[in-house]
């Protein structure tokens, strides 16, 4: 990519990110006639191509697929499109908006200017903004444990968003640590292909895939689930740390059951608490935290079946879920170099990284404060981030929503700073 540094320019708006979220936002400021530039770090839906392996699908049907301006366009709209056809959609959004998108271009710094609005620099130049919109989600820095370092040397080891496909692994059986989206599909993509898997399960819950002949997104859709404003949750703003629901759109879509994959030969484990050399230490709490993966699961059936009740809908009856398989007495040690595995896999997670920007707007964890993506600077805002508003926010079905609001948020903000300098040059 072209580095040469570009003169400095002026914009009403600077769009930090060229995924989803960022070339929403673009959207809807060139609905208001709002002069902008995205600044892209990488290029157009960079994570999509380089952080997610070989067989990802979307878990959520394609029809959600609404970006604004821009609804799914296939023929497919309960299939799950993979990683591939997600980048093309983006980049055909990218092209039918016509975003403004410098690709290449890396924020570096962004600070409050004495006089008001924010200076930007970044990799091509120093640049202006009245306002800046933050678009870059919270996944930054992968989160692998300090005790990772503790594992013998020759035991390859990788994060989630660097796998690929099983092939890249060494011989061996493979550790998989974390059972939340990520961590329960790369474990059934490895299972799939005849290795051996070892899988730490956590919290994380799960959802059913099809109940009462539907899929249970569509059910949930039709009962304002998506909609749901994060004041509203039990969990209030916590809710924003919970882990998503576990399943899959592969071949089709289907549930991933990890007792299922029990019986077929994989082995499963309780949380992670200590590396000692090849020696891995477990918690006692694999067979809590499947029952509690099923209780949510189980739950979403009952919720569905209510709906249904109170509705009147025509739906075949559907039994709830029972379990095909309960561990065995706690093991609370494995030796690995013993059980043959050659490599882990940290599905663990991400951590936030908004050190670059200063700006009191980041709380104790570095987590931007906001309500509905207005942080308390004025002019700063965050979007693309989980339950930003709702249960949809973050996802390609609410972000058409939460960049609308932000877009009037900034014609609000430019209007009112429009007639105080009326008002400062007539005084």
């Amino acid at each position: 990519m072209d580095q040469t540094p570009t003169p400095p320019s002026h914009h009403s708006v600077i769009v930090v990110g060229g995924g989803q979220a960022g070339l929403s936002m673009s959207y809807q400021l060139r609905r208001h006639g709002i002069d902008h530039i995205v600044f892209e770090k990488n290029t157009i839906a960079h994570a999509w191509k380089t952080q997610r392996w070989d067989s990802f699908c979307l878990v959520t049907p394609n029809w959600q697929c609404q970006l604004p301006g821009f609804p799914y366009p296939g023929e497919e709209p309960h299939g799950f499109m993979p990683r591939d056809e997600i980048v093309g959609y983006i980049e055909a959004y990218a092209r039918a908006i016509e975003a403004p998108v410098a690709e290449g271009v890396a924020v570096t710094a962004i600070r409050r200017r004495p006089k008001g609005g924010f200076s930007v620099a970044t990799s091509r130049g120093e640049h202006t903004a009245d306002q800046v919109v933050m678009a870059i989600s919270g996944y930054h820095v992968p989160a692998i444990p300090a005790f990772a370092a503790r594992l013998p040397a020759g035991l390859r080891q990788i994060h989630s968003s660097t796998y690929r496909n099983p092939s890249q692994m060494p011989d061996g059986a493979v550790l998989v640590v974390g059972s939340g989206q990520s961590g329960c599909q790369i474990a059934e993509d490895l299972h799939l292909s005849g290795r051996k898997v070892h899988l730490v399960v956590g919290s994380a819950p799960r959802c059913p895939r099809v109940h009462r002949g539907r899929d249970a997104v569509d059910w949930l859709a039709d009962m304002g689930q998506y909609d749901l404003p994060v004041e509203d949750h039990p969990l209030k703003e916590d809710v924003r740390r919970k882990a998503n629901h576990y399943l899959t759109g592969r071949d089709g879509g289907r549930d991933i059951d990890l007792r299922h994959f029990a019986l077929e030969g994989m082995s499963l484990h309780g949380r992670l608490e200590s590396i000692d050399g090849p020696v891995l230490r477990f918690a006692d709490d694999l067979a809590r935290n499947l029952d509690n993966a099923d209780a949510v699961y189980t739950g979403i059936q009952g919720a569905i079946d209510r709906h249904i009740a109170a509705k009147g809908i025509a739906a075949p009856e559907q039994a709830h879920y029972t379990p095909l398989w309960v561990p065995g007495p706690h093991a609370p040690s494995l030796d690995a170099e013993a059980a043959g595995i050659g490599s882990v896999i940290w599905a663990t997670g991400f951590r936030a990284d908004y050190g670059f920007i200063d700006a009191p707007a980041f709380d104790g964890r570095g987590l931007p404060i906001h309500t509905r993506g207005v942080t308390p600077v004025d002019g700063l805002y965050v979007v693309g981030l989980p339950w930003l508003h709702t249960w949809g926010s973050g996802r390609f079905s609410g972000i058409a929503r939460d960049t609308e609001y932000l877009a009037e948020r900034v014609v609000e903000l430019r209007a009112k700073r429009s007639v105080g300098e009326s008002l400062s040059l007539a005084s």
